[in-house]
């Protein structure tokens, strides 16, 4: 009895090739590519996937294993679709510290900083409160789901083999950080307003009363108002970020 051994090579290849596309976009996906959790645990999810993607995908990989320049042309291109995912909802989630930034400003605790989890480096304290909200009702509402959907619809839209265009990737990847940006301010916006009003309140009551010592007053009232107005928002802001992050994840997973 003889075993056809033949279709290993180009299998490897097909695996290969779609790990790198898989991979890349785990790497930087929110929640799951953060350098806290376990490398072996991110390379086992990674592996998975990609054990779920070949069988659908794997004709799609048409390369000449005779030669290693079409390989590693291809090998190229797939890690460059994955980044381009993943950093796609790496800089949606980027709202939430652009809101948590603002927000801190205005209720005086700029200068508390700690390090955020999801990002590894330096942010503020209400930021980092924020992105571990967001990062845990992605996973509370099965948005995860949508990853995977759009892991396997980036086929449709960016075929093995074919560079993705520069000058639209450029504009997607600048319409998302618009897009980010403006709706970390829009989840802001509240404290914007208590912001200015209370500052233009005690900016009139220094003026009525200048012996009082307005900063020890205004300080304290600051902060402990700003907590109580987002413990009332907490909730709309959250549920217009679920919405956004929703939309920027169906986007990638729509298929054309």
């Amino acid at each position: 009895m003889r075993i056809d051994m033949s279709f290993l090579p180009a299998l490897a290849a097909a695996f290969l090739l779609t790990f790198a596309r898989v991979g890349t976009m785990m790497m930087l996906m929110p929640g799951l590519g953060e350098a806290s959790i376990s490398s072996r645990f991110r390379l086992t999810i990674a592996l998975v996937l990609t054990a779920i993607m070949v069988p659908a995908h794997r004709q799609a990989y048409a390369v000449d294993l005779n030669t290693l320049g079409p390989v590693f042309l291809m090998l190229f291109q797939e890690i460059l679709i994955g980044l381009m995912l993943g950093m796609t909802a790496r800089l949606a989630m980027s709202a939430l510290q652009v809101a948590g930034a603002v927000i801190a400003q205005q209720l005086g605790l700029g200068f508390v900083t700690a390090i955020d989890p999801t990002q590894n480096q330096q942010g503020m304290l209400v930021g980092n409160f924020l992105t571990l909200m967001g990062v845990t009702l992605i996973f509370a509402t099965d948005l995860h789901h949508l990853v995977i959907a759009a892991m396997n619809d980036s086929y449709l839209i960016f075929k093995p083999g074919e560079m993705p265009l520069v000058g639209d990737a450029a504009q997607h990847i600048t319409q998302v950080i618009s897009t980010s940006f403006k709706i970390g301010i829009q989840l802001s916006a509240p404290f914007l307003v208590f912001g200015l009003l209370f500052n233009l309140g005690l900016g009139l009551l220094s003026r009525l009363m200048p012996q009082m010592q307005v900063y020890f007053i205004g300080m304290p009232m600051t902060i402990l108002i700003g907590f109580l107005l987002l413990v009332l928002v907490m909730g709309a802001m959250m549920g217009t970020f679920t919405g956004y992050i929703e939309g920027v994840l169906g986007q990638l997973a729509a298929k054309s």
